[in-house]
């Protein structure tokens, strides 16, 4: 089955998601030669949006086509330009903390990756990042299970917590893969060492547009505001947020983050030209289901 084309992801383009292409001025005759290898740039954008579809709260819909789906920009419609259904493959970026009052929950979360990673399809590919007071890169993304289920056995616990430091730099890689894709970031702790906090994390993870699935265990649990503010990050990006209350929580929560990942829809289009800069909000709606539940990012940030 071929693929649908995909959106170019590009690291100069991560706050609108957009892609800006040059073209050399060669498509129409000049009437002066001399300005006849001059480079005018056309800058088309292409808005990228992650979308699941659900009838109640657990039962995904299958095989919804391009046609399905309408998107409303600013409550304009768009003609979508790039869609790739559920059973094309998606990309995801594991993040584990790995700090050290994770010692004793490291091996439960393990066991758990590892079962997440046998769920993966072929088409599937997965990176494996850990994070203490450093973020680091164990497992660069690829098909092969075997690399990396390496990568998750050898990661061990210590360190202070640089959370949301570590969760825009690993939202960042994601913009240069191609296609569906998700960050799924798994802490039992405050952060007690990045730079950024996490207001101007989730503002950035938002603008970005990349799904995060964040599961909250531990110390975590035991603060309200870190709970708050991952419930936040999930939902103002499209994905969603857990709180592990027991160690055997882990494979439940890590099957519904397969499920959604296998089930996911992207769709992309051009952008309308934007006045000015500020938010612009993103409507999706589906035909053919029964008062479907759509899951996406719900806005862009234009700048200029």
């Amino acid at each position: 089955m071929r693929r649908a084309s995909r959106i170019p992801a590009l690291a100069a383009v991560v706050v609108l998601g957009l892609v800006a292409v040059d073209f050399a001025d060669a498509q129409a005759p000049q009437p002066d030669v001399r300005r006849s290898d001059q480079v005018f740039k056309v800058v088309t954008r292409l808005v990228e949006v992650h979308a699941t579809v659900t009838q109640g709260k657990r039962r995904y819909v299958r095989g919804l086509a391009k046609e399905n789906f309408r998107v409303y920009d600013n409550a304009a419609p768009q003609e979508i330009s790039v869609f790739e259904s559920d059973e094309s493959g998606f990309s995801s970026a594991l993040l584990l903390d790995t700090t050290g009052s994770m010692k004793k929950a490291l091996p439960t979360l393990k066991r758990a990756v590892l079962e997440f990673i046998d769920m993966l399809r072929p088409v599937d590919s997965v990176a494996v990042y850990s994070f203490s007071t450093q973020l680091a890169r164990l497992q660069s993304f690829t098909r092969d299970k075997s690399d990396v289920k390496r990568a998750v056995l050898k990661t061990r616990a210590s360190g202070a917590t640089a959370l949301f430091d570590s969760v825009y730099r690993v939202a960042q890689d994601l913009t240069a893969v191609e296609g569906k894709k998700a960050l799924l970031v798994f802490t039992d702790g405050d952060d007690n060492s990045s730079v950024l906090n996490a207001r101007s994390t989730i503002r950035r993870a938002r603008m970005i547009g990349i799904p995060v699935f964040a599961a909250a265990q531990g110390q975590a649990l035991e603060n309200k505001e870190l709970l708050k503010q991952i419930h936040e990050l999930a939902e103002a990006t499209g994905g969603l947020a857990f709180e592990m209350k027991k160690s055997d929580h882990a494979r439940r929560i890590f099957g519904e983050i397969s499920a959604s990942l296998r089930h996911s829809y992207l769709l992309g289009y051009r952008a309308p030209q934007a006045e000015a800069a500020g938010w612009r909000t993103i409507r999706l709606e589906v035909s053919g289901v029964k008062r479907p539940r759509i899951r996406a990012k719900g806005g862009y940030q234009v700048s200029q």
